[in-house]
């Protein structure tokens, strides 16, 4: 977390995949697959949505910093309370609900 309480997340996103859930880690990320395909911005959509309904943030707390093509990303979230830390170490730990 940054000093102005932004949080920072490095991501591997798999997109294609048959649902949307986390997966565990992926070398220094966690990895998220997202049942959406990487043409037309649909899957970084579909990621934007998927952790403001799971984190329960709002989606203009939500910013692709990097990464918009690739699958490598980092998310910059300015909305961080503790709810959000304790489901990201769940996601760490690979469960996806």
């Amino acid at each position: 977390m940054r000093p102005d309480g932004t949080l920072v997340l490095t991501l591997h996103v798999q997109p294609g995949a048959r649902a949307t859930e986390a997966a565990g880690r992926h070398g220094d990320a966690l990895k998220l697959k997202i049942a959406a395909p990487a043409a037309d911005n649909k899957a970084n959509e579909a990621l934007t949505t998927f952790l403001q309904r799971e984190l329960g943030i709002p989606r203009a707390a939500i910013r692709i910093a990097r990464g918009m093509s690739s699958r490598q990303k980092v998310i910059e979230i300015t909305a961080a309370p503790a709810a959000v830390a304790a489901r990201l170490r769940a996601w760490d730990r690979g469960a996806s609900r």
